[in-house]
């Protein structure tokens, strides 16, 4: 037997319910509506300056910027409020979010960076500079404080360590020249892994052979002037057995290796750098420690500090590892980091 209620409408509304119904429903989809598109805007500005600003700053930059604001675009979206330009009080619920989700003081002062930048760059009022703002960065730093982790030196000694365990491999080969040429070029993850077949040079001196690499352009060299890198011999060897490898037409040095052993032809990502510093440590049986402290920028700090100890001069350092402020390289040299 059938059961009424199973199959009963509900009650009809009145005419002036209906009405208020029907225009509910109506601003909850303009609302939506509304929200969708201030999203789209956000995300198409974003997309704008990222066309724009290209070439103007350097690649990681860029690519922290988007990440960042992307981030912050989806929490304003989140909260149906615009990222762009963006309300001081939502820029101090950001940095509230930031600080509990076990991200460092220096990531969140990056993304507020990156913030300022999308901000002034399209010409919107920096709501970054706003004084809660401000209060909220200081309390944020009171919480967390204000080091970041700093990066590991590869020094010579550490270095023969992790060329030990380098075999005669496809990846082998690879690797040995990626750490040697890293080391003698004190070069920035992202100028390693720019260098390019066409610009290496081979020298004669004194019937000895070495290797020069043109360094087309670095994060201290924005007019892209070019900079000669010179390699020990034993670097120049381990590039020679290296570029062999390579089959012909490659552009890039530095490329990937996939299980199979078939070589790339792209270039390695700079992130790729760390994570092959780090496996070959690992295989060197390095302590657990050090491994960890490892990063992108190890080798430019371990072969800083050997020229220091090597009683190089403080110009002479700066000089080859195309540095131009000096108490940013002694704090680089002596606590690991970054200086630019």
């Amino acid at each position: 037997m059938l059961i009424n209620q199973d199959f009963a409408q509900s009650e009809t509304k009145s005419p002036v319910k209906r009405r208020l119904g029907l225009v509910g429903n109506a601003n909850q989809s303009t609302d939506k509506e509304n929200n969708h598109s201030e999203f789209n805007q956000a995300v198409k500005l974003l997309q704008e300056t990222i066309v724009k600003i290209e070439g103007a700053y350097a690649p990681a930059t860029i690519r922290a910027y988007r990440a960042d604001f992307n981030d912050f675009i989806n929490f304003c979206n989140d909260r149906n409020t615009n990222a762009l330009p963006a309300q001081p009080r939502l820029v101090v619920e950001y940095i509230c979010k930031l600080t509990g989700s076990g991200r460092s003081s220096a990531s969140i002062r990056r993304a507020l960076c990156g913030l300022s930048a999308i901000h002034r760059l399209n010409r919107f009022e920096d709501s970054t500079k706003d004084p809660d703002v401000i209060l909220e960065m200081r309390r944020m730093h009171r919480k967390l404080g204000r080091s970041s982790s700093q990066a590991g030196s590869i020094n010579a000694d550490t270095l023969d360590k992790l060329l030990l365990v380098t075999d005669d491999s496809i990846r082998g080969i690879r690797d040995r020249a990626l750490l040697l040429v890293a080391y003698d070029t004190l070069c920035r993850r992202s100028e390693l892994v720019s260098l390019q077949v066409k610009d290496v040079k081979i020298n004669i001196k004194n019937s000895i052979e070495t290797s020069s690499i043109l360094l087309r352009k670095s994060k201290t060299d924005q007019d892209s002037t070019g900079r000669w890198l010179h390699l020990s011999q034993r670097a120049h060897l381990a590039l020679a057995e290296w570029m062999k490898k390579l089959p012909e037409g490659h552009e890039y040095l530095m490329v990937g290796i996939d299980r199979g052993a078939r070589i790339s032809r792209s270039s390695l990502n700079s992130g790729q750098v760390n994570r092959i510093y780090k496996r070959i440590a690992k295989n060197a049986g390095l302590d657990k420690l050090v491994i960890e402290g490892i990063s992108g920028h190890s080798m430019q700090v371990g072969a800083a500090q050997d020229l220091l100890n090597s009683g190089a001069s403080m110009p002479f350092i700066m000089q080859r590892g195309r540095w131009s402020k000096t108490d940013t390289v002694m704090r680089y040299i002596e606590h690991g980091g970054r200086a630019d």
